[in-house]
């Protein structure tokens, strides 16, 4: 059981540190997309600070109205096979089993699984579950959604042991940020580490996908949470996107890394802020962002610099490498088209590029001959 000293609030207006004039204000974002924190995370906010980092990442802003991208920006429709299971690639499966979250994060780049309406996420995943017993490749399925963590642990263990039960499948990933909103959840429920421990098995591992972005989230009680499921067998590691405003500073992000790294829970992959609706606010152009990731690293040891600088596109998992004077490079990490995996990609410079799809715009006809830009185009756009 949840913690009960930890409450949920839904409503701008159970939130006593923003004036009268500001709850009218902000009104007009939570009609758009949804707002939800709790006091835990609350207590983390420098109310005294304007720009402060924590109330950034939960607290609605108008700029989320600003008119930027769009709610599906890497295109995950495309990848449905069943209802609440994306395959994208090869060796892992995602499953969408919960549309709720310990808070909404301001950037969320699935905000539209908790729009009224959306049905992406399933209840019943015996569909799901059939699709990865007939597909023997798939290793890993990733369990998310929405935040697993906020179901109850006997909802989660019918899950997991399910999963667990499909002998190809070696790891169950679960994504969630209840380390960082609510350790408690941790905490407070001994059953729910004895039953990780259960699944977390020697040549069968459970990993926790653990999503800190900022080192103020890193409290004495969600390091203590950490600690727990470390010692029940699971592997814990981080991923965050880059956050304008929130972590974009290399001292800020070189410190998560770097606490992170000390604590067991190794830096995984740092994302460019993906082209989402209302997510404008949040996005660093991307020969920026990667400026900030490699200074960052300059602070860290081997063990703390182990993060990947990515973007999740629609036709993969794309690498941001480097830059020279005139180019940048990039890589396909993980492909969903097999002619693409590994694929070595250099574009002209564009300070002002936040996505892939920018350079690709810029690219003469000329280019277009290559076989590359055509397989591009056939799979960012035309499927």
């Amino acid at each position: 059981m949840l913690n009960k000293k930890v409450k949920y609030l839904t409503r701008l207006k159970k939130i006593p540190e923003l004036s009268s004039a500001e709850k009218q204000v902000l009104s007009q974002v939570t009609e758009k997309f949804a707002f939800r924190t709790n006091s835990y995370y609350q207590q983390l906010i420098n109310w005294n600070d304007p720009k402060d980092p924590i109330r950034r990442i939960i607290i609605p802003s108008l700029q989320e109205l600003d008119m930027w991208g769009e709610l599906d920006a890497s295109h995950e429709h495309l990848y449905t096979k069943v209802p609440g299971l994306e395959h994208k690639y090869e060796y892992t499966a995602l499953l969408l089993i919960n549309d709720v979250c310990g808070g909404y994060c301001r950037f969320c780049f699935r905000k539209r699984l908790f729009t009224e309406g959306n049905d992406e996420v399933a209840r019943d995943i015996s569909e799901g579950l059939a699709y990865i017993r007939q597909h023997p490749k798939i290793n890993n399925v990733l369990l998310t959604g929405g935040d697993p963590l906020v179901m109850s642990t006997r909802k989660l263990e019918n899950i997991i042991r399910q999963v667990r039960e499909i002998d190809h499948v070696r790891i169950i990933r679960i994504g969630s940020k209840m380390p960082a909103f609510n350790p408690y959840r941790i905490l407070d429920d001994p059953e729910l580490v004895r039953m990780l421990q259960r699944y977390s098995q020697d040549e069968k591992k459970i990993y926790l996908i653990a999503h800190f972005n900022h080192p103020r989230e890193l409290t004495p009680v969600a390091i203590q949470a950490l600690n727990m499921v470390q010692k029940a067998g699971v592997i814990t590691i981080n991923q965050t996107p880059l956050l304008k405003g929130v972590n974009d500073d290399p001292i800020v992000l070189a410190e998560l890394f770097n606490r992170l790294s000390y604590i067991g829970v190794p830096p995984y992959y740092v994302f460019q802020c993906r082209p989402t609706a209302g997510n404008k606010m949040f996005a660093v152009p991307i020969e920026e962002g990667l400026e900030i990731f490699e200074q960052a690293r300059m602070h860290c040891s081997g063990l703390a610099k182990r993060a990947r600088f990515v973007m999740s596109h629609a036709t993969g998992k794309v690498e941001i490498m480097g830059m020279s004077d005139e180019l940048i490079y990039f890589r396909y990490h993980r492909a969903a088209d097999p002619e693409t995996k590994a694929r070595f990609m250099a574009f002209r410079r564009d300070p002002e590029a936040y996505w892939l799809d920018d350079y690709i715009e810029l690219v003469d006809e000329y280019d277009f001959e290559n076989p590359f830009y055509s397989l591009f185009f056939e799979n960012s756009r035309g499927a």
